[in-house]
Order: C-alpha cells, then sequence, then structure tokens
C-alpha cells in the first residue's frame, strides 16, 4: 500500500504534464502507465501547435488554444534547463492551403476573426506562396499564413515533461496497468494495479482514449472514444519547404532530423493496430498533390495511434461531481500537444484546491449530464 497527494493514470503528454505541473506546487505525485512513458498519441503526433489553423469558430477553444501556444517559447527554455532535452520548436509558420474559391473565403474569413482576438493571419495569393515556398503545387487559389503557429517534436516534448516531473520528484512507474478503483462511498481513494495499490486524494484520469474504458469501472458513461490515425514519414533528397503546410486531406510538417512527416488519418472508435494500405496511398497521394517533387522522396516509416475524441469536440478536464476526488484530462483529440502546457497547468491549480473559471467549458460534468439524459 502506497499513500501520495495525487495519482496520475496515464504516461502521456497530458498526464505527465499535469504531474510536472503539480510538482513545482510541492505535490507528491505517482504517475501510472500501463505501458511506456509516451508510448502511444504523444509519441505518434507530428506535433503541431495549430492554434489558429486547427480553429474555425472563435470561443472558450480558441481562446485556451492561444493561451497554450504562447507558453512554448519559455516552457522549451525552461524543460531544457531541467533536462537538457530540446523540444525542438520551430516557429517558421504555418500555411493554410486552399485548393478552390470557396475555401479561400472561408480561410480569409476566419482570418478577419482571428485577428479580432489578436492574431496574425495573413492571406496570401499563389504568387506570394510560390515565392516563398516554390515547390508548393503551382495551381492552389492562395494560402493562409499563420506566422505563429509553430511545431515541436511531440516525443521530445512528452520526454521532456516526464524527465522534468521525475526532477521535482514525481515516481513514474511503466507497465503499472490500473485494474480498479477503490472507493469510500462517492468518493476514490486509490486505485488498484497489477504491481499493488495506491492511495491518494486525487485521481487524475489521462489515459487518453482508455479514459471512458476506465471510467466505466466506476459506473461512469465518459464519452471519450479511439480515433485511429496513421501517418508516415518521407526523407527528401532537400527540404522540399521550411513551413508546415496544411491541406484539405494531409498536413506535411517538416523536422528538425530532416523527415517530413506526413499525417493523418482519422477513424472512430478503432484501436486497432498496424497501417492500411489505404491509408498509405491516400496519404501519398494528398502529399504529393500538394508537393509534386516528394514523389521521389524515401519512405522510412509508416505507424498508427489513437487520439481521444469526445462526445462534442472539445477536451474534458475539471473534476467529476459524482465522484469525489476525481478529476479528468482526456479528449484532447488532435490537439493533446498544443493544449498540454496549459491543461497541466490549471488543472494543478485545481487539484491544488483553486477556483480555475477557465475549464468551466469543458468540465466533464457536461457530457456526463447530456449522457444520461439520452
Amino acid at each position: 500500500m502506497q499513500t501520495q497527494d495525487v495519482i496520475v493514470i496515464g504516461g502521456g503528454v497530458i498526464g505527465c504534464s499535469i504531474a510536472y505541473y503539480l510538482a513545482k506546487k510541492g505535490a507528491d505525485v505517482v504517475v501510472l502507465e500501463r505501458d511506456r512513458i509516451g508510448a502511444h498519441a504523444s509519441s505518434a503526433a507530428a506535433g503541431m501547435l495549430g492554434a489558429q489553423v486547427e480553429m474555425a469558430f472563435p470561443g472558450p477553444m480558441s481562446d485556451l488554444c492561444f493561451r497554450s501556444r504562447a507558453m512554448f517559447p519559455e516552457l522549451g527554455r525552461e524543460l531544457y534547463e531541467r533536462t537538457g532535452l530540446d523540444i525542438e520548436l520551430n516557429t517558421a509558420g504555418l500555411l493554410r492551403v486552399a485548393w478552390d474559391r470557396t475555401e479561400a473565403e472561408e480561410l480569409r474569413d476566419r482570418a478577419r476573426w482571428q485577428r479580432e482576438l489578436g492574431g496574425r493571419a495573413e492571406w496570401w495569393e499563389t504568387r506570394s506562396v510560390r515565392e516563398d515556398e516554390p515547390e508548393v503545387r503551382a495551381d492552389i487559389t492562395g494560402a493562409l499564413f499563420l506566422p505563429d503557429d509553430a511545431q515541436v517534436s511531440a516525443p521530445r516534448l512528452t520526454l521532456a515533461f516526464a524527465r522534468a516531473a521525475q526532477a521535482l520528484g514525481v515516481r513514474l512507474l511503466e507497465g503499472c496497468e490500473v485494474t480498479g478503483f477503490l472507493t469510500d462511498g462517492d468518493q476514490v481513494t486509490g486505485v488498484e494495479t497489477v504491481v499493488g495499490t495506491f492511495r491518494a486524494g486525487a485521481v487524475v484520469l489521462a489515459a487518453g482514449a482508455w479514459s471512458g474504458v476506465l471510467a466505466r469501472r466506476l459506473g461512469l458513461n465518459l464519452p471519450v472514444f479511439p480515433v485511429k490515425g496513421e501517418s508516415l514519414a518521407l526523407r527528401p533528397n532537400r527540404l522540399p519547404h521550411r513551413k508546415t503546410l496544411f491541406a484539405h486531406g494531409c498536413y506535411l510538417v517538416p523536422k528538425a532530423d530532416g523527415r517530413i512527416v506526413v499525417g493523418a488519418t482519422e477513424k472512430e472508435h478503432d484501436f486497432s493496430p498496424g497501417v492500411s494500405l489505404g491509408a498509405i496511398h491516400r496519404l501519398a497521394h494528398e502529399a504529393t498533390r500538394l508537393v509534386p517533387s516528394l514523389a521521389e522522396a524515401d519512405v522510412l516509416s509508416y505507424w498508427s495511434s489513437v487520439r481521444p475524441g469526445s462526445g462534442d469536440g472539445l477536451p474534458l478536464m475539471g473534476r467529476l461531481e459524482a465522484v469525489r476526488g476525481l478529476y479528468v484530462a482526456s479528449g484532447h483529440f488532435r490537439n493533446g500537444i498544443l493544449l498540454s502546457p496549459i491543461t497541466g497547468a490549471l488543472m494543478a491549480e485545481l487539484i491544488s484546491g483553486t477556483a480555475v473559471p477557465e475549464l468551466a467549458p469543458f468540465s466533464p460534468d457536461r457530457l456526463l449530464e447530456s449522457t444520461a439524459r439520452r
């Protein structure tokens, strides 16, 4: 029997970030990971910090994304000082390409409201795009340039959070599958695992796409589900573009080691491993459609993982009223890397007893209530 202040279930980027920010507050934390740290979506992600490219309309989600993206420059320096790991923050910006006039007009509208919120967004005609990135296909309609959307190495970010948390006293237990919960009335008091029992005053469910599965062991119908994504990595003879390119059908993310990550498919409610031939064909087609010279690139690898989707497309972050002592941080879908620092910081505040009104729109109770009514 082991006792600590907080148990974090899940050793992905969200769980490790929460552990890190809790440890900075002096909490005694243990992270329980069924496999290994960053084993799933956190290492499979392309690492885009797409606070603007991913947001089609304003609201609490876009506000949260803007705030989290702004944390990365200082976070990168902080994590490097604590761990010696460079998260490879790339600030070259992102081009959201339009294939036709309808798409171009939608992107211009998006640029208007993003500028009103203080974001930088510029519409580039095809000529300007080609002058900056000459390998991009000539018959595009134009692109929205987002200079502040960036990217990092997702595996390095996850590992840096984990090592920085460890340096502050957090215990990271790999191969430690949670098999059940300890409860006292309506309060969770700990967990049972394959290696023993752990007790804590707070338990954080941050198990990614598996969060819904674990919640059912407490009788909760938490609508978090897997969204399988398949990606591949290319190595061109020379880097054909500096900026991240995002178009309908694929994104191309140039990494520090010379690779280009091409992603990603979306298959809901699919936990299956492996990568289908159809996925490779589709990604290859879309990549070479956008940058024709990539047809000569070598295929280095391909992989799949599952991202945590949610019932309404927004993450679930906060405490559950039905089970005292239980907190949820999941459902981030494609924005787990981007939202990892703000999620860690705000969840640490909440667990420490501070009111965090910014989390109200993301309360997990919003979906538990609607599920119950159905």
